[in-house]
């Protein structure tokens, strides 16, 4: 059962499918685990997909929090090189009713380099969807 703000907020979004349409930038798919730091502890998630502002992820096996920062740690598939970005939890699926607990975070702090390199990614992946 949904929060009544967050029935409010399904309804006005349309629910999923409206929020995906909302995005601004061409994603990727990236199936991969990674690092998601919360109060400087890791925990592994999942992402989802990638574009060049920020990733998806579904919670795994983490506590409940209202951490909105967070930190992350993940490579490419095809790259040795270990990504270390810092972001923003923007979007929580799971207050939309979806089946799985998931959530969308957009980055506030990357190096220029790994900017390059997730930007080559979704150029090179991004019609994979």
């Amino acid at each position: 059962m949904l929060h009544p703000r967050s029935n409010l907020l399904h309804h006005l979004t349309g629910g999923e499918e409206a929020m995906s349409d909302k995005r601004k930038n061409k994603r990727a798919p990236l199936d991969i685990y990674l690092n998601k730091y919360m109060g400087g502890v890791p925990y592994m998630s999942r992402a989802a997909d990638i574009s060049q502002e920020g990733l998806s992820l579904a919670r795994l096996l983490e506590p409940q929090h209202e951490a909105k920062r967070i930190g992350l740690q993940f490579q490419l598939p095809g790259s040795e090189e270990i990504i270390y970005a810092e972001g923003e939890v923007v979007r929580e699926w799971a207050e939309l009713g979806a089946k799985r607990e998931r959530s969308g975070v957009r980055f506030t702090l990357l190096t220029d380099r790994h900017r390059k390199m997730i930007d080559a990614y979704v150029d090179r992946h991004g019609n994979e969807n």
